[in-house]
């Protein structure tokens, strides 16, 4: 069963807005899981993404694995490559860079993940992915070799993920990329979600909840962070349920 897409669907059929913690294996320490996963636990969070450009081999697979004994939020995978993938999570996005040429990540990566995502009951949900500049090169543009879309082309934004969209995408992510210095605009996201009828997924720059709730309001319907609390997780107080 589709539980992690129709849960989803069903919160912003209630306009209950969602948050996602995303954690990157290769800069996370395992022995810190416990404690981090009860900041999460006591957080307005509702899902944790597991993911990164570059993992170690086996690396996804065992942080899930720990994670799963301290929380019953779905565990989601956000793999950079298909090593990434493990049964032990709860769903996977399937995630196809839009906003790049490089045809490895727009169907490549897929090809090669199919014949491993029949072996798991991970849930699949198709992603359409646009990596928007953020003012650094991020770990997206130099593991897949190509550039993100310049924030200021809002037109060319919106119609790639409707693009997405008419491809049949069940999600569509605006990312900024990992440690990004801005968010994405308001504008950038309310223009998209406009012309959307599929959930909304933003990450990348957010660091205080002031941005957050801005991001919501432009119209995101799930939103994700990492950096912010990588780099301090003091965060967690102002996320507090």
């Amino acid at each position: 069963m589709n539980l992690i897409y129709k849960n989803i669907q069903d919160s912003i059929s209630k306009n209950q807005k969602l948050l996602a913690v995303l954690i990157d294996p290769d800069k996370f320490s395992i022995k810190n899981t416990t404690c981090f996963i009860e900041k999460v636990n006591a957080s307005i969070a509702t899902h944790i993404f597991i993911g990164g450009s570059i993992v170690d081999e086996d690396a996804t697979d065992r942080l899930v694995s720990e994670i799963k004994e301290h929380t019953t939020l779905p565990i989601v995978l956000f793999p950079g490559d298909i090593s990434q993938i493990t049964d032990k999570a709860n769903g996977l996005l399937f995630l196809s860079l839009l906003s790049g040429r490089n045809s490895d990540y727009l169907i490549g990566k897929h090809v090669e993940a199919v014949s491993k995502l029949e072996n798991t009951n991970l849930e699949v949900i198709s992603t359409g992915y646009i990596l928007i500049e953020s003012g650094k090169e991020t770990a997206v543009q130099m593991v897949t070799g190509t550039k993100p879309m310049h924030r200021e082309h809002i037109q060319s934004i919106v119609d790639t993920a409707k693009a997405g969209q008419f491809l049949g995408m069940k999600l569509m992510y605006l990312e900024a990329g990992s440690g990004a210095k801005e968010p994405l605009t308001p504008t950038i996201i309310k223009r998209v979600k406009q012309e959307m009828d599929i959930p909304l997924i933003v990450g990348g720059g957010i660091r205080s909840k002031a941005q957050l709730e801005n991001a919501y309001h432009a119209g995101a319907d799930l939103i994700v962070i990492g950096t912010a609390f990588e780099e301090d997780e003091m965060f967690f107080e102002e996320i507090k349920k």
